[in-house]
């Protein structure tokens, strides 16, 4: 694995050793012990085209963590695509540093950075994928459901978008049945339907629209905004869609008993999902947020540290 610029860069053996690995380093965390410092003498570029708080905060703090220097820029440092071209920003971050973190809008300038430049190159989200928000997901399945977590089932309840994507196809390739709950016009296409079922089997992700039918044999219920950074404009259209697709005390009920709730957070309290179940018991959005510390360190020790990866 040179680059994660989606789930699809990854083996499974190589997703399933970066999950491994992030539990190992939690543990290590916790009981209060250095991690090995993989990215000693090593920088790594941020760039942030969008806002952040938890992928910022958690790269930053994981990188050092693993005794690397992490260097932040922002979109008006960099201009990306405007002010320089992605292949040129690839081909001089190349001979600076060690590796690059990038929160852009359209995924091509990830792929152009991978393509131009010759360090690994992470997506910290795109207009297309999400895919360090799934490791983090599924690292916090683990933790309610235990270490193989094949076999279970996670609803998403909401938009279509790069979280929902990413995670699709995680769980897919975990054997995690994920149902995705929306209105018509803002679910998956036909077409990443059926190129997910036959990269993994058609009873591995399924389309429901009622809300309440598709969390009937739940283990894990997901939302996230309606409206992403750049869609403010479609603000109210969504709002009308979206009606009836609020994660709420009514929703929980017609779901298993012992079902979790998850968001990637930021979370609109009132719109996708109420104060009540956010702050309930049943509720593992912080834990979630706290395990995309984890899950980069685990990716970041895996791509710096490849050979140490077992067939």
């Amino acid at each position: 694995m040179k680059h994660f610029t989606s789930i699809g860069d990854a083996s499974l053996h190589e997703l399933t050793t970066v999950l491994d690995k992030a539990i190992e380093l939690r543990s290590e965390r916790r009981a209060n012990k250095k991690n090995h410092p993989v990215l000693a003498d090593k920088s790594i570029v941020m760039i942030f085209e969008k806002p952040s708080l938890r992928t910022r905060v958690s790269f930053e703090q994981a990188i050092y963590e693993l005794g690397g220097h992490a260097i932040a820029l922002g979109a008006a440092q960099v201009g990306l695509g405007k002010r320089e071209s992605a292949a040129d920003v690839a081909r001089v971050l190349s001979g600076m540093v060690d590796g690059i973190v990038a929160r852009v809008f359209e995924h091509q300038k990830l792929i152009d950075l991978a393509q131009y430049g010759s360090i690994p190159v992470i997506n910290a989200l795109s207009d297309h994928s999400f895919p360090c928000q799934a490791l983090a997901d599924c690292m916090t399945l683990m933790d309610e459901f235990g270490h193989d977590v094949a076999g279970r089932s996670l609803t998403y309840v909401g938009d279509a978008n790069n979280v929902a994507r990413s995670l699709a196809i995680l769980c897919a390739r975990l054997g995690v049945r994920f149902v995705i709950a929306s209105p018509p016009q803002y679910s998956f296409d036909d077409q990443f339907i059926n190129n997910l079922q036959a990269e993994t089997s058609p009873a591995l992700i399924e389309r429901i629209e009622d809300p309440q039918a598709a969390v009937a044999e739940a283990d894990a219920i997901y939302t996230d905004t309606w409206i992403s950074m750049g869609q403010e404009d479609e603000a109210k259209k969504r709002a009308v869609a979206f009606e009836g697709f609020q994660v709420n005390a009514d929703l929980l009920a017609a779901a298993p008993s012992h079902a979790i709730v998850m968001h990637c957070l930021p979370a609109y309290r009132g719109s996708e999902i109420t104060d009540e179940v956010m702050e309930g018991p049943r509720s593992r959005v912080f834990t979630q947020a706290h395990n995309r510390l984890h899950g980069q360190k685990g990716l970041l020790a895996v791509l710096f540290n490849d050979d140490k990866l077992v067939a």
